[in-house]
């Protein structure tokens, strides 16, 4: 299963964990197919950490789950911050997940534990979107790591999205 995430710095390909974590999956795509990522910012953007967006707000401070509510954690030993690209919802401590996800720009392993990974970028980390985002500059942490023009998230191609295929099936 795989999404695009089309920014206006160029495209992300995203491989979602649709069994390791259907719950995380099953929110992501959701909020993907309703147009709910369309034309949020990337709010928050640290050098060699990471990238996040996801707040329809442009604050850091909004968003919420297809359910209304913040869901569980989906922490999985087998899932790892250990690479750049690893896509993972941001929180407010444990089961927060709401709608806000981060983008990792090199191994995170501090991170263990704190935050559900459902994904990967398969494309578009090196020499790609993720590269040419990482180097915008931005504020710093009194600023809330706000880039200094805006980097948007335009809209995502669900590429194939087998939970609206297995609900179709069973109806």
């Amino acid at each position: 299963m795989s999404v695009t995430l089309h920014t206006s710095l160029g495209d992300l390909k995203i491989e979602v964990f649709c069994e390791a974590v259907p719950k995380a999956a099953e929110n992501f795509l959701g909020l993907c197919a309703s147009g709910a990522y369309d034309g949020c910012l990337f709010h928050r953007n640290i050098k060699g950490f990471m990238v996040q967006t996801g707040d329809p707000t442009g604050t850091g401070k909004g968003g919420n789950s297809i359910w209304g509510k913040p869901f569980p954690d989906e922490i999985r030993s087998t899932l790892k911050f250990n690479s750049r690209g690893i896509v993972a919802f941001a929180n407010s401590g444990p089961d927060t997940n709401k709608s806000q996800f981060f983008i990792t720009y090199g191994a995170a392993p501090h991170l263990a534990t704190k935050y559900t990974i459902f994904g990967r970028v398969i494309d578009g980390a090196d020499g790609g979107a993720l590269d040419a985002i990482e180097k915008v500059p931005s504020g710093d942490q009194k600023q809330g790591w706000r880039p200094e023009f805006p980097i948007t998230l335009k809209h995502v191609t669900i590429h194939a999205n087998p939970i609206a295929q297995a609900a179709l099936r069973d109806q």
